[in-house]
């Protein structure tokens, strides 16, 4: 597969780089700065990112250079630029102000292969506070805008060129074209990355590497799993064995509908009912972190358990997707763990099974397009992403029995509102937190001092970034009074309306 390497330097973009040129159908790999893998035959190209460090820092990132410039095509994007300018001997310092917002191109040079299709006042997305200010004598400009004299340039003799705009986003409106450009022109990539592709050559390495053995894995109702379970399942067929752990944290009825849908899926699936357990875990932890190490142990002894059932299974089966890999490797500081991750970590001693995790490899909107790919209905592919620890992170304080019936309740009608009034498809993910608050309240002749809920629903493509849906003012007000009237227990309902970043999606 031809394959296009991302070099990350911390920029809050590189996912999206990534995901752009993917949506290319161009495969790419995203490693830190520091790691470069082998560049073997099938990379045909490399970019650098962008970073919140100057390239004047005393401890700025520094790239490896050797085997990459001049022998393959680079695009350096933003810091990458500056970088390379002074790396060549030009000048990089601070801008006078910060660059930050649209800006539009006021000179393109239209012979420049990069810039192919790009006609002059092509609105782009700058965010830097440092500048190219003189540029080394073989650096040649090919795009300007009326404040960024060097917004562009290529080394000449090379296929190596650098911008200081964002082609990613989507307020760079060319900037998917630039990527083509750069990826299919340029580097000769083949657009062989398809949702039929990675299914036919996923399925041929499972069997290769599973052979005539046995797979456990974890199923949570969500997307991950389910694709990940289909795709072994058409792989290995029954000798994969399925375990979906009823946490009592799941959504209200979530046990038994989703179980059902397995098992007229034709999975091998057994249900285990560890309510109790969880909960004895849980009794008086506060912490968000100790929430989530708490469950992710209970769950691994748990399964632990049911796995050694199964007489000879050597691998467990995870639903790893990319972003979770990428979020749990180090990029010189500014990337830093905001939370665990449940599938990434590795495996306790005593759990003797290899893993194997066919979805490492692909952003959630990617696995969707296999699972449809492979016929799973809508009702498992569409459903929006669901916390790993379940509702105990969306209990703002010590979990009970009654705080998460009070939840699953509140939930269930909010979810419900939006699948009735048709927003389900709409939001990304949407859910309720409980919150360590009580209010005043008044609820026919009586006071009560009862419970808050807030409820939360983001519009975004893959979590990364996220902004609040804009729900209709008649829906939240039908919600909040049918949770109030419904619900013992609470008597006040908020609407979240903070963005990721700086907010993140969940509370905890």
């Amino acid at each position: 597969m031809d394959t296009i390497i991302i070099l990350d330097f911390g920029s809050q973009y590189t996912q999206l780089i990534a995901r752009k040129i993917r949506e290319l159908n161009v495969y790419c790999e995203i490693h830190p700065f520091d790691k470069v893998p082998a560049l073997t035959a099938e990379v045909k190209g490399v970019v650098f990112s962008g970073s919140p460090y100057s390239c004047n820092a005393a401890d700025a990132p520094v790239p490896r250079m050797e085997g990459i410039k001049g022998r393959l095509p680079l695009l350096a994007v933003c810091y990458g630029a500056q970088y390379l300018a002074k790396w060549g001997g030009g000048r990089v310092q601070q801008s006078a102000n910060r660059e930050y917002g649209r800006a539009n191109l006021s000179f393109v040079d239209s012979a420049s292969p990069l810039m192919q299709g790009i006609a002059d006042g092509s609105q782009v997305w700058m965010s830097h506070g440092d500048t190219i200010e003189v540029l080394p004598e073989d650096y040649r400009t090919i795009c300007s805008t009326p404040s960024v004299r060097y917004a562009g340039y290529q080394i000449e003799g090379e296929p190596t060129y650098a911008i200081q705009f964002h082609p990613e986003v989507h307020h760079s409106v060319d900037g998917v074209r630039l990527l083509r450009n750069f990826v299919v022109d340029i580097c000769g990539c083949r657009q062989e990355w398809t949702p039929e592709s990675f299914i036919e050559t996923t399925v041929a390495e499972l069997r290769a590497k599973v052979g005539d053995d046995k797979v456990v894995l974890g199923l949570s109702g969500g997307v991950d799993s389910t694709v990940a379970a289909v795709l072994l399942n058409k792989a290995i067929g029954h000798r994969l064995h399925c375990i979906f752990v009823d946490n009592g944290l799941l959504r209200k009825n979530e046990f038994e509908g989703v179980l059902e849908s397995y098992r007229d899926m034709g999975l091998n699936v057994k249900g285990v009912d560890a309510k109790q357990r969880f909960y004895s875990v849980l009794a008086g932890v506060t912490d968000p972190e100790k929430k989530r190490k708490a469950i992710g142990k209970t769950f691994i002894d748990v399964f632990d358990a049911e796995a050694k059932l199964i007489s000879d299974a050597k691998f467990l089966g995870q639903g790893t997707i990319y972003p979770d890999v990428i979020e749990s490797s180090s990029v010189k500081g500014p990337s830093q763990t905001i939370k665990s991750h449940h599938n990434v970590g590795g495996l306790p001693d005593y759990m003797k099974l290899q893993l194997v995790e066919p979805l490492r490899s692909l952003f959630k909107d990617e696995v969707r397009r296999v699972g449809r790919q492979l016929g799973i209905k809508d009702s498992l592919i569409g459903r929006h992403p669901f916390p790993g620890p379940g509702l105990a992170i969306r209990i703002l304080s010590d979990v009970t029995p009654e705080k998460v019936r009070v939840l699953q309740e509140v939930d269930d009608i909010f979810i419900s509102g939006l699948r009735e009034a048709g927003l389900y498809d709409k939001v990304w993910q949407a859910g309720a937190m409980l919150l360590p608050v009580q209010s005043v309240g008044v609820m026919g002749d009586e006071r009560t001092y009862e419970s808050v809920v807030a409820l939360r629903a983001v519009e975004s493509v893959d979590g990364m970034t996220a902004d609040w849906s804009h729900l209709p003012y008649d829906f939240l007000a039908r919600v909040s009074n049918e949770i109030i009237n419904r619900v013992r227990g609470v008597n006040r309902v908020v609407y979240d309306i903070s963005s990721k970043p700086p907010a993140t999606i969940e509370w905890e």
